[in-house]
C-alpha cells in the first residue's frame, strides 16, 4: 500500500480543496505535498496498528486523513479539511494560582 492506492482520493480532495477552500496558509501545490506526507503518515500508522485497532490517522492543522479497516483489500480512506479561521478572537485562559501562593506583582 502506497500513496499511490489513494491516487484517486487526493485527488477529489485537492479538486474540493481548490474549489471551496480559503486557505492563508497553504497553496494548492503545498496542500498536495502535505496530502501525500500525511497519506504516508496515514499508512504506516493503520500498517503498525495494534491487533485491536482499526484505524490509522495523520493529522496537521488544516487535514486529516484516516485509514479504515474494512473487509476489503483495501481500507476506506477519508481525507478532512479541518474548518479554522484566522479572525475568531482568542479567548484568554485565567488559571488560578495554585494555593499558598501569592500572584507576582510587577
Amino acid at each position: 500500500m502506497t500513496v499511490t492506492t489513494f491516487k484517486n482520493e487526493i485527488a477529489e480532495a485537492l479538486k474540493t480543496y481548490e474549489r471551496y477552500i480559503v486557505c492563508l496558509n497553504k497553496t494548492p501545490d503545498e496542500c498536495e505535498a502535505a496530502l501525500s506526507s500525511l497519506m504516508t503518515k496515514a499508512i504506516k500508522a493503520y500498517e503498525s496498528r495494534g491487533p485491536s485497532l482499526r484505524h490509522g490517522i495523520a493529522l496537521d492543522k488544516q487535514c486529516t486523513i484516516i485509514l479504515s479497516q474494512t473487509d476489503e483489500d483495501s481500507p476506506l480512506c477519508g481525507i478532512y479539511f479541518n474548518l479554522f479561521s484566522p479572525y475568531k478572537k482568542k479567548h484568554a485562559i485565567k488559571l488560578a494560582e495554585p494555593e499558598g501562593r501569592q500572584p507576582e506583582s510587577r
